[in-house]
C-alpha cells in the first residue's frame, strides 16, 4: 500500500472519531462489559504526560457503587452544597468565549424546550449532571496536588484519549466538571487521600440515539480563527 494512501487512512479514521463524538446527556441503561471497559483505559493510558509522569488515577464507579455515589452527589448538589473544586473554575467567560458557550446553551434549551430565561428548568437541567443522565458507569479522574496545573493538564489529555477510545468502541462520554465542584465529597466518599486533586468526571456507557438530548451538535472555530502562523 502507497504510504501516502495509509497516512490518510489512518488520519480519516481520527477525524470519523473526532467528528462522531459529542457529550451524551441521556444512556441506556445497559452495561458496558469490563472487557470493552479495560480496553478503553489501556487506550487511554499511551496518553502523553509531563516527564511520562502519567498522573492521571481513575475510579470506575458501577451498579450498586455508583448507585449509592449517585444518590449521595445528588443530594449535595441539590441543596445547593458543595461548590469546592480543587482546580479555579473559569472566573467569567468574555467575547468570543462567551458566545460560544452560550450557543452551547441555548442548543441544549432549545431541543429540550426550555425557554430562553427560564432559570428554574437550567437548574433543573445542570442537576443531571449529578445523575449522571443516567449512564451506568461514571470515571472520576485524580491527580497528586504536588504537580499542581500540569498534572490537571496531563489528565484533560487522558480525558480526550479516554473519550475517543470510548466512541471507537461503540460508547457514548461527557466530561463533567460538575463533579469536580464536589471535589471534598467524592474525597470522603472513595477514601482518597488529602493530597489528591480531582479533575473532573466522565459518565459513559450506550449512547440512547434516540433521546432528543443528543439530537443537536455544537459548533467548532475554524483554524483561522485559532492559529497564527509566523514564517518570518
Amino acid at each position: 500500500m502507497d504510504a501516502t494512501v495509509k497516512q490518510t487512512d489512518r488520519i480519516g479514521v481520527l477525524e470519523e472519531l473526532l467528528n462522531e463524538r459529542y457529550s451524551v446527556r441521556a444512556f441506556l441503561p445497559r452495561e458496558v462489559d469490563r472487557a470493552t471497559i479495560e480496553h478503553v483505559l489501556t487506550t487511554a493510558q499511551r496518553t502523553a504526560s509531563w516527564c511520562n509522569s502519567q498522573p492521571w488515577q481513575v475510579i470506575i464507579a458501577s451498579g450498586e457503587a455508583k448507585e449509592r455515589f449517585r444518590k449521595a452527589i445528588y443530594a449535595e448538589a441539590s441543596k445547593g452544597l458543595g461548590d469546592d473544586y480543587d482546580f479555579t473554575p473559569p472566573r467569567e467567560y468574555v467575547g468570543v468565549y462567551l458566545e460560544r458557550r452560550r450557543e452551547s446553551g441555548f442548543q441544549l434549551y432549545n431541543t429540550l424546550g426550555i425557554a430562553r430565561g427560564d432559570k428554574m428548568a437550567y437548574a433543573r437541567q445542570a442537576l443531571e449532571n449529578y445523575n449522571f443522565f443516567g449512564a451506568p458507569h461514571v470515571a472520576i479522574i485524580h491527580t497528586n496536588e504536588p504537580l499542581g496545573i500540569y498534572g490537571a493538564i496531563d489528565c484533560g489529555a487522558y480525558v480526550s484519549n479516554f473519550m475517543l477510545a470510548a466512541q471507537a468502541l461503540g460508547l457514548g462520554t461527557i466530561p463533567q466538571a460538575a463533579l469536580a465542584r464536589h471535589s471534598g465529597l467524592i474525597r470522603r466518599h472513595f477514601n482518597l487521600p488529602d493530597d489528591r486533586r480531582i479533575v473532573c468526571g466522565i459518565s459513559f456507557g450506550y449512547a440512547d440515539h434516540a433521546h432528543k438530548v443528543n439530537s443537536y451538535r455544537t459548533s467548532r472555530a475554524s483554524v483561522a480563527d485559532t492559529v497564527t502562523f509566523v514564517d518570518e
